[in-house]
């Protein structure tokens, strides 16, 4: 057999020459050789298992490091006892297989062969997909970093479904892969599960690498494609249909492949504005013109009526105010109630039916089948009221109400007489812990005693009265809005008299009417798709604020002018662009130094923030302590359980 040794060294120097070529070192990386020098890492037995060959990427040692080639194929002269012995693994190969097992060891998920070199080289050259292997894992320093932090996801994963495989390019994914069939990070899953898993990775990997030229990891593929379809749907469908489903969602694979998945609209001004459609081009592109009597219809849908919830109610003025903004050329119907997958669906068949144009989701909560129906309906424009949730069908949207929650702050701050401060939050999902250090940051400008107070009505022990506030708290702020068959004041910032009433101070406020206008405006002119942010490797996330006129503040004529005046002079200030709530130094609670000073955090940084101001007196809630609708969102909206509420557990 020392002819097939010969035509496996001639693949060996192939990729000795074309790594020359490319500059890259042509032999087997040492894992030793890379980790001297390093301090001393821990180490865990995985103990026997089965490894995708494609893993194992080098070996432990140097020794055997220049017989190979960095692709496993020998080099070495075929009349040395290496080559002898290469030739005889092979014939056992042929004979009766590689039984026994190698010995490696694992590191970042990779493997370094440390027993068993020559027969990983022969189960290469065969086309063999796995080997038994006993493995060890050499565990890393721990760190904030991205590579760290998804490697110790992926442990933390290992210990609950033991499979190589699957991987995924970003953190939070094997806890977002978990969840979608059913499971966490922490229970072991059923054998049975394990195996389907496997099988339908497998499957489902045949029909990618068909569809799928570019660089896409087949484990983000099938996150996607499970945000559609079952997993059980890869063995019922055919691999012409499986590759037909692919080719689909490919829009949405490549943005969750994307580093910089969402592209986020800050200010109206980004918007683009109606071309001239002289000419022919013009012609060819004009939009259609509608009426009174043929409108442009948009269709929203509601989880509960605006009777039941304030914030359906913002969103309901919102509606409202359309017919009179476009002159009856937009019709705008509500569908109450939209809380199930089944529901949605059918408010969404009814307005497809009713050749609505645009429909809006105004939960979070809906998103999933929001995306599944924008799919399914792809001339229709699907937006979902949210932020940072990365799709390409489905446009979000959100507002920045930081902005106003920092003036809100500032104003409190200066109107208390203790020094503290009460702050309800609902749920820690993305942008509500934004808004929290906001209030905390402005409320330090004008008082740097001042503490804030912070209580949770998505804990399952949460509420807001006045049984849990401390003593000394006279200034608060409520929730947001109240709904229309509440009598309660207690909303927006607040002040407890003396006598127990309640002075209302300034409410937060979205204008819902034109934030709506503005991206209704987008199709009636015909710009939505002509817009130059959109790519197809990129979610489209507005997220706009003081300065297009969506947020505001409301304030009390009962305020002072002393204290009008610095409301107004933060809010023109917030909306030039000349402040900025996260700039300058920013410590958390822990006495982290977030920021030392400009440019300050980031967009994504302001949006994913899991910290607490040094000033509020709290924490954000693990998800074991919320209520059912609290943990739903927070898994949908990318909030990470094991950072959230306390210091990871050490794995």
């Amino acid at each position: 057999m020392i002819e097939d040794y010969e035509k496996a060294k001639k693949r060996g120097e192939r990729a000795v020459r074309r790594a020359g070529a490319e500059g890259k070192y042509p032999y087997l990386p040492a894992l030793d050789a890379w980790l001297e020098g390093l301090p001393p890492l821990s180490e865990e037995v995985i103990g026997l298992t089965e490894i995708p060959l494609s893993m194992i990427v080098g070996t432990k040692t140097v020794g055997r490091q220049n017989a190979f080639a960095y692709n496993f194929m020998p080099i070495l002269a075929p009349k040395s006892e290496f080559a002898i012995k290469w030739s005889s693994l092979y014939e056992s190969q042929l004979e009766e297989g590689i039984r026994e097992p190698i010995k490696v060891y694992e590191y970042m998920r990779r493997f370094y062969v440390q027993e068993g070199n020559k027969r990983v080289s022969v189960l290469n050259f065969v086309e063999a997909s796995s080997i038994n292997a006993e493995v060890v894992r050499i565990l890393p320093p721990r760190t904030e970093d991205r590579e760290s932090r998804l490697y110790y996801e992926f442990v933390e994963f290992y210990r609950a479904a033991p499979m190589y495989e699957i991987s995924f390019s970003r953190p939070g994914s094997y806890r977002k892969f978990a969840g979608k069939l059913g499971q966490d990070l922490k229970t072991p899953w059923p054998e049975e599960l394990l195996a389907n898993v496997k099988s339908a990775y497998t499957f489902f990997e045949a029909a990618f690498r068909k569809k799928f030229r570019e660089d896409v990891s087949v484990g983000d593929a099938l996150l996607v494609y499970l945000d559609f379809y079952p997993l059980e749907s890869i063995f019922s469908e055919s691999q012409a249909s499986l590759q037909s489903r692919i080719e689909r969602l490919r829009k949405e694979i490549l943005t969750e492949r994307n580093e910089n998945s969402v592209n986020l609209v800050e200010d109206e001004k980004q918007l683009p504005e109606q071309e001239e459609s002289g000419g022919l081009f013009g012609i060819l592109r004009r939009t259609p013109v509608y009426t009174r009597e043929n409108p442009f219809r948009a269709a929203f849908l509601y989880d509960r009526s605006p009777e039941e919830s304030s914030w359906i109610y913002g969103h309901e003025l919102g509606r409202n105010a359309l017919s009179d903004l476009f002159e009856g050329r937009v019709e705008a119907v509500r569908f109450d109630g939209c809380d199930t997958d089944a529901k949605i669906r059918r408010a969404i068949d009814a307005a497809a039916a009713d050749q609505a144009q645009m429909v809006f989701t105004t939960s979070q909560a809906q998103m999933g089948e929001t995306l599944r129906s924008a799919i399914h309906y792809p001339k229709m424009h699907f937006l979902n009221c949210s932020v940072n949730l990365p799709h390409h069908a489905v446009r979000t949207y959100f507002g920045r109400m930081y902005e106003a929650k920092f003036l809100m702050g500032a104003l409190a701050a200066s109107l208390t007489r203790t020094h503290r401060i009460a702050y309800c939050a609902d749920f820690p999902i993305y942008g509500t812990i934004a808004e929290i250090n906001a209030f905390a940051i402005g409320a330090s400008l004008t008082d740097p005693c001042v503490r804030i107070e912070l209580h949770w009505t998505g804990e399952k022990t949460g509420g807001w009265n006045a049984e849990q506030l401390s003593k000394g708290v006279d200034v608060l702020s409520g929730p947001d809005l109240i709904r229309p068959n509440d009598a309660s004041r207690k909303y927006g910032l607040y002040r407890v008299q003396e006598d127990g009433s309640i002075r209302n101070l300034a409410v937060p406020v979205c204008n819902w009417g034109r934030y709506y206008e503005l991206l209704i405006r987008s199709c009636l002119e015909g710009s939505w798709n002509a817009d130059p942010l959109v790519r197809e490797d990129q979610g489209l996330n507005y997220w706009l604020g003081i300065s297009s006129g969506v947020i505001d503040v409301i304030l009390s004529r009962t305020l002072s002018y002393s204290s009008r005046k610095l409301a107004d002079m933060l809010k023109s200030s917030l909306a030039a662009g000349t402040l900025h709530p996260f700039e300058g130094e920013l410590h958390s609670q822990d006495g982290i130094i977030r920021t030392a000073g400009d440019p300050g955090l980031t967009n994504e940084e302001i949006i994913t923030m899991n910290w607490l101001y040094e000033n509020v007196e709290g924490r954000i809630p693990s998800e074991k302590e919320l209520i059912p609708e609290a943990i739903k969102l927070m898994r949908m909206s990318g909030v990470q359980a094991e950072t959230v509420g306390s210091e990871e557990e050490t794995i």
